[in-house]
């Protein structure tokens, strides 16, 4: 065997240990949305969104049923979201969205993240304030104005509504998510596909990483998404 068997071996391993935390991430994330808000997705709009992205992103069929399965049965797992804040590589703001059984092992492992980087954990509300947590809804439509209506009809606070090559993006404050949602499932039914279907944390503003950081700040993010209770890592970094 030669090094081009070994090459290929390699690159299927690094692939399949990353296809292992997706399908972790995802079973863990629908596991926790079904507990909460029912395992019917016809009913629990969030659970049916995270199917949707979920097969987008090609977790398996089997690891979505187990997951739903799972949470439909009495006991399970007790999983609780944490989320932690502070200053990465280049003083850049940083916000790490986490599920955990351990919140204490995960906090230590998060905060050795940043400590092992040149950055510093913070108490919470300490950089959330630099970002706007919104919804963000992505899909293929040119009438920006139809689209602004029909949303204010449905009292959507819309913070901003881009048009671009045939697509819409839609901002909107977190809580007003499912609002956003059923206003245009409703308008277009079946033919209604979001690209984008998320609530994530955006920076208000950027922080341009020096050079002398770029691999610090690289090594960061790979350490904290190398993390299996790591769901989400918002941060306003620029390289």
């Amino acid at each position: 065997m030669g090094r081009a068997y070994q090459n290929r071996k390699a690159s299927m391993a690094k692939t399949s240990d990353m296809n292992a935390r997706v399908y972790s991430k995802y079973s863990r994330l629908i596991y926790v949305t079904a507990k909460s808000g029912g395992v019917d997705p016809d009913g629990n709009l969030a659970l049916r969104s995270l199917i949707e992205k979920a097969k987008r992103e090609q977790v398996p069929a089997h690891v979505i049923k187990k997951a739903i399965d799972k949470a439909s049965g009495s006991g399970g797992e007790d999983f609780a979201v944490a989320r932690y804040e502070g200053y990465g590589p280049g003083k850049c703001m940083v916000i790490v969205d986490c599920l955990t059984d351990n919140p204490n092992r995960t906090f230590g492992e998060v905060r050795l993240a940043f400590n092992k980087t040149g950055g510093s954990i913070g108490t919470q509300g300490s950089v959330a304030h630099m970002f706007d947590h919104s919804t963000i809804l992505v899909f293929e439509n040119d009438d920006e104005d139809a689209i602004l209506e029909l949303l204010l009809e449905a009292d959507v606070d819309v913070l901003d509504v881009e048009s671009e090559a045939g697509k819409i993006t839609i901002f909107a404050p977190n809580t007003d998510y499912a609002k956003a949602k059923q206003a245009l499932s409703e308008k277009f039914g079946d033919d209604m596909k979001f690209e984008v279907d998320e609530i994530q944390f955006v920076p208000k503003s950027t922080t341009q990483i020096a050079e002398a950081d770029h691999a610090s700040f690289e090594k960061f993010i790979d350490m904290l998404e190398d993390l299996e209770d790591v769901q989400n890592v918002y941060h306003t970094g620029e390289l």
